[in-house]
């Protein structure tokens, strides 16, 4: 009798792990869901084995994103203590912040107004909206040369180049208007009740401070909060390095690829589902012996 019990229960515990096992592929655990880095750093690694990190893939996470639709408006300083030199470092800035944008008729329109004792708009939002067309225009842009009337081009740019003649989105499409002011002096005008105006009639306003440019007047500039809002660079020659600032507060959506050499997580996963079916399995097991036991007690009784 007990020949046969031995039997009976080695040939139920491989039928058993046949049918548990046959859920998964054990050749290839990478098939199972893989749980959440918060929940693999809950699960203890092998005594000698170190588990690899999960590492990004250089090639695919360098901030790639795609640009919220805007109404975007540079307002650019070249009054006469802007070097030729220096606007010129301005302008690739321009160039670099326009390859980070989405632009298209659907996506983000640029306008860029260009000041000094007087205001000159180089082209509207309805003008480029192809980034080439855009950056060609921007490189032909000159200076100036004299004067620093920054309240006259906050009001050049409110009044006409945020219109909807000029290629701005109705406000019913609740597209955002953004102005990104670049100065390197103090305005030679009133620019607070200006700036209070443009911000009321939904313009957002970014100040860049350049060398000697007044944080005061930036302040009274830029929309609230003023810590997200006011940048300062101590000479064009670092100006670029803004262009990432901007990228992370214009972007809508950053993609990261991750990826996962070893298959780290799904390892793990594999691991955990396969205990919880041999804790099963050792359950059904109890149970069977159990009632084998009881027909053996029957059987002895006869």
């Amino acid at each position: 009798m007990k020949s046969f019990l031995g039997f009976f229960l080695c040939s139920l515990s491989c039928v058993l792990l046949l049918d548990s096992s046959a859920s998964y592929n054990l050749n290839n655990p990478s098939q199972i869901l893989a749980q959440s880095y918060a929940q693999r750093r809950n699960y203890g690694s092998p005594t000698n084995a170190r588990l690899p990190q999960r590492t990004l893939n250089p090639a695919a996470s360098d901030s790639q994103c795609r640009s919220r639709p805007l109404d975007l408006v540079f307002i650019i300083d070249s009054s006469r203590s802007v070097r030729p030199g220096e606007f010129e470092k301005v302008k690739v800035f321009l160039s670099d912040m326009v390859d980070t944008l989405d632009v298209g008729p659907d996506a983000t329109r640029v306008a860029v107004v260009n000041y000094a004792s007087t205001v000159k708009i180089e082209f509207l939002l309805k003008d480029h909206l192809r980034k080439e067309n855009m950056k060609q225009a921007i490189s032909l842009i000159e200076p100036l040369a004299a004067g620093t009337m920054t309240g006259l081009a906050i009001k050049k740019a409110m009044d006409e180049a945020f219109t909807e003649q000029s290629g701005a989105r109705p406000k019913s499409k609740k597209i955002s208007k953004v102005a990104i002011i670049v100065t390197d002096g103090r305005p030679q005008d009133q620019v607070e009740e200006v700036s209070a105006a443009a911000r009321a009639s939904g313009i957002e306003i970014y100040a860049v401070g350049v060398d000697r440019a007044d944080i005061v007047s930036l302040k009274l500039m830029a929309s609230n909060p003023l810590e997200d809002h006011v940048f300062y660079v101590e000479t064009y020659g670092v100006i670029e390095k803004l262009t990432s600032k901007f990228r992370e507060t214009l972007c809508e959506m950053k993609v990261e690829i991750v990826q996962d050499p070893c298959i780290c997580e799904a390892r793990l996963a594999f691991q955990r589902q396969t205990q919880t079916s041999i804790q099963t399995l050792n359950s059904k097991l109890a149970d069977v012996t159990r009632k084998v036991e009881q027909m053996e007690r029957m059987l002895a009784r006869m």
